[in-house]
């Protein structure tokens, strides 16, 4: 229940769906730079840190 929250703050707003998964770490802060220069390669990033954890 709780990866589908993920998946869901994910798919809104990627970097909030990695930092619930990872907190502040490099994922996250990745997220955020793929998530500046376009929101589906956030997307994709948020989802599969979120999917391979």
């Amino acid at each position: 229940m709780a990866d589908i929250i993920r998946i869901i703050c994910a798919v809104l707003l990627p970097p909030l769906g990695v930092f619930l998964q990872v907190g502040l770490g490099l994922q996250f802060w990745l997220n955020i730079l793929l998530t500046l220069f376009g929101y589906i390669p956030g997307i994709i990033h948020a989802i599969w840190i979120i999917a391979r954890r």
